[in-house]
């Protein structure tokens, strides 16, 4: 690991004046991905920005939904009376992500920024254009059990990993930014970027802007939700796929549909074509492995991932049924 600088601003405006001055500055707060990638060498920044001073850490309801301060910890947010209350996929996602010990550190926002766990992309020796563009991408005729069946192109078909970031696609959430310029509202859908041409960059974000909140607006999904993780143990993994699954219904009608995708993609994918099939139809098994069938279109796989074009639509239909309460 190299040397660096460590800094603590306690204002917003300092914290992003450091990366805005230092092309080699990087924000720390839990660190429970950064470090990693330190101590592999796949990342070196010269100077530490530690933003845990930052105020940002509350948990909020208001008239317009929930916001959650980006410094709030995984741990307190799954454990928090309102967002339980009001939000129990994000809780259940949460609790299906890392281990207790990563929850009591990670935050929300290096939760949502944290970089895929692709073994071509952690192993220095391989070429990864995510690591260094321009190498080649070892997994595409590697072992690529783990990666993407969806939005993938020729130079990256790495995933995302994170669970939570799941949900709050499905959620319709919004994550709030600033920068030099002052401050600005992301859709969660929009945040994460395919690999494209640019695999290296994970999101839209600038470097030197920083995640201050993720609202969550305040919409009937408090009830009938199920996030189902699909994984090799049921102890600490990241999943071959998942799926956050979101139902507002009306005597047995459902009268609106929220569902995204983990472990498919370079970022979470919402299933926006499958949400709109299952608007105004009745609440049955055949119509969720319809929406489920419909979902997958456009999917392809590699030489070591096809079990996911069996196992993506049969998770599909098998959290959207939990979520409704079908046995």
């Amino acid at each position: 690991m190299n040397q660096f600088q460590y800094i603590q601003p306690a204002k917003q405006k300092a914290a992003i004046d450091a990366l805005t001055k230092d092309a080699k500055a990087m924000f720390i707060a839990g660190g429970t991905n950064l470090l990693d990638l330190m101590k592999r060498g796949l990342a070196a920044p010269e100077k530490l920005v530690d933003i845990n001073k930052l105020p940002l850490k509350k948990i909020e309801f208001n008239n317009n939904g929930l916001r959650i301060g980006a410094l709030a910890l995984n741990s307190e947010v799954a454990q928090d009376k309102l967002v339980r209350e009001k939000q129990p996929l994000l809780v259940q996602a949460l609790e299906a992500g890392a281990s207790g010990q990563l929850r009591n550190m990670a935050t929300m926002g290096g939760n949502i920024l944290q970089r895929t766990r692709c073994p071509y992309f952690y192993d220095i020796a391989l070429p990864c254009n995510k690591r260094e563009p321009g190498s080649g991408c070892g997994a595409l005729a590697g072992f690529n059990r783990m990666h993407a069946i969806f939005g993938f192109s020729d130079k990256c078909i790495a995933v995302h990993p994170s669970d939570m970031s799941v949900a709050l696609a499905a959620l319709d959430a919004t994550v709030v930014v600033a920068g030099p310029q002052g401050e600005r509202q992301i859709l969660f859908t929009d945040l994460h970027r395919l690999p494209g041409d640019q695999p290296e960059k994970d999101t839209i974000l600038e470097r030197n802007e920083l995640i201050l909140a993720i609202d969550i607006p305040d919409k009937p999904f408090a009830q009938k939700v199920h996030y189902l993780k699909a994984r090799d143990r049921a102890s600490y993994a990241f999943a071959l796929v998942s799926v956050a699954a979101a139902l507002a219904t009306d005597k047995n009608i459902i009268t609106a549909a929220r569902i995204a995708m983990g472990g498919v993609a370079h970022k979470p994918w919402r299933l926006f074509e499958a949400e709109k099939f299952l608007e105004g139809k009745p609440v049955s098994e055949a119509n969720f492995r319809s929406a489920a069938e419909l979902a997958m279109q456009g999917a392809k796989a590699f030489n070591h991932n096809a079990y996911k074009l069996k196992l993506a639509p049969n998770s599909i239909a098998a959290a959207l049924k939990a979520a409704a309460g079908i046995a």
